[in-house]
């Protein structure tokens, strides 16, 4: 393997046992497709001793100097040095204790000693079914001065990653070895930087470094299902959520519009049932979405307050893949049989896309939505087959 590549390599200092972190849980095909990604990031395994890098990509040679040979079986921290703020790192530590997603501005070193400013974004890998922690993943995107992101406009997320990937290439094919990468940061004028002020990440970065850990779980996710193991970014759970019966997913599934059902009575009010077409619109598969909170759809920009009570509101969601889409979102309980509120539907619309509403407002056919699914709950709660007769 080429020495550029970001897969571990099996040698006398535990590469091949860093690899099977890996491979175990994704198969042996998932390193060929996560060397093939543009970017700077790197996976690390916190079930290891020390947390260390399993793996770490060609686009973090170019960014840091470091090779993957240099860094798998390190703690991440390798990249910090005296003037990074402590406080961001207190910061990164404590979503590394949380389990949970995190975006902080780091003054990072390179491996000759030159600092820079990266935008990390922490996403932790979950088993889908389970919740168990089995990876971070860490990407790392430059923060350019402000003066030169003054006046800019961020027209797509894709052009950004076409660019990265030009990047990489470019710097691949100037220093074939990546040992030698840290020569093309050796002329970088470095006086002043550790003393500047803590650059902030612009809209663009945040959302180009959001959509790269986006599409890198995706990789995984989709190289998981070999093993049948099947990961996600957000913990969720099927484990204790009721399971519904067959006579309630067939009332559902005639349900044609993009809705999910969470159950009320339980912690974090997870999602219980979700429509076909709402897997179509979002790309989350029911396995990957059924005892996740419906926040797994929030991101950048994403209004919460306005999710405190039931309503109909316009809201920003994210997809799967990261990219965005204008929600008409309904939220509204659903009371069972005695009058109890014991589910929430959400009901979501695709703003941007074409629909059939046979002469109706959106709002309208949203609550024929809710309106559905009350019917389907509350007549079989009366009869007492909301559930599987083996619950």
């Amino acid at each position: 393997m080429a020495a550029t590549s970001g897969a571990p390599v099996p040698d006398d200092n535990g590469h091949g046992r860093l690899a099977s972190s890996l491979t175990a849980r994704y198969s042996d095909w998932v390193l060929e497709a996560l060397d093939e990604l543009p970017g700077s990031f790197l996976l690390t395994d916190p079930a290891l001793p020390g947390h260390p890098i399993v793996y770490a990509s060609g686009g973090l040679a170019a960014l840091t100097g470091y090779a993957p040979r240099d860094v798998l079986g390190r703690n991440a921290r390798l990249f910090q040095g005296a003037a990074t703020d402590r406080a961001a790192v207190a910061g990164v530590r404590e979503a590394v204790r949380a389990h949970r997603a995190h975006q902080a501005a780091l003054l990072n070193y390179r491996r000759d000693g030159a600092p820079h400013w990266v935008l990390l974004h922490l996403a932790p890998v979950f088993h889908a079914r389970d919740g168990t922690l089995l990876h971070f993943l860490a990407v790392q995107v430059p923060i350019a001065p402000a003066a030169a992101t003054r006046g800019a406009t961020c027209h797509a997320t894709g052009h950004l990653l076409a660019a990265c990937r030009d990047e990489a290439s470019r710097v691949a094919e100037d220093f074939p070895c990546s040992t030698h990468a840290a020569k093309v940061f050796v002329d970088m004028d470095k006086r002043g930087l550790e003393a500047e002020e803590l650059r902030v990440a612009s809209d663009c970065e945040k959302e180009m470094a959001t959509s790269m850990a986006n599409n890198i779980v995706s990789v995984l996710n989709r190289y998981s299902k070999l093993t049948g193991l099947v990961v996600s970014s957000q913990r969720c759970s099927s484990v204790g959520i009721p399971a519904l019966s067959s006579s309630l997913n067939l009332s559902l599934g005639r349900i044609k519009q993009s809705f999910v059902l969470t159950d009320s009575r339980l912690p974090d009010m997870p999602i219980i049932y979700a429509s076909d077409a709402f897997t179509s619109l979002t790309g989350y598969s029911r396995e990957e979405i059924l005892g996740c909170n419906c926040k797994v759809l929030n991101g950048p920009g994403t209004s919460l307050e306005v999710l405190e009570e039931a309503c109909t509101v316009d809201l920003l969601s994210y997809r799967k893949d990261g990219s965005s889409f204008c929600d008409l979102l309904h939220v509204s309980p659903i009371r069972d049989a005695s009058g109890k509120v014991a589910f929430h539907i959400w009901v979501h619309l695709d703003m941007g896309a074409k629909h059939e509403f046979n002469g109706l407002v959106p709002e309208v056919w949203l609550l024929g939505a809710v309106g559905a699914v009350r019917v389907a709950v509350r007549g079989l709660s009366a009869s007492g087959s909301l559930l599987r007769p083996s619950q």
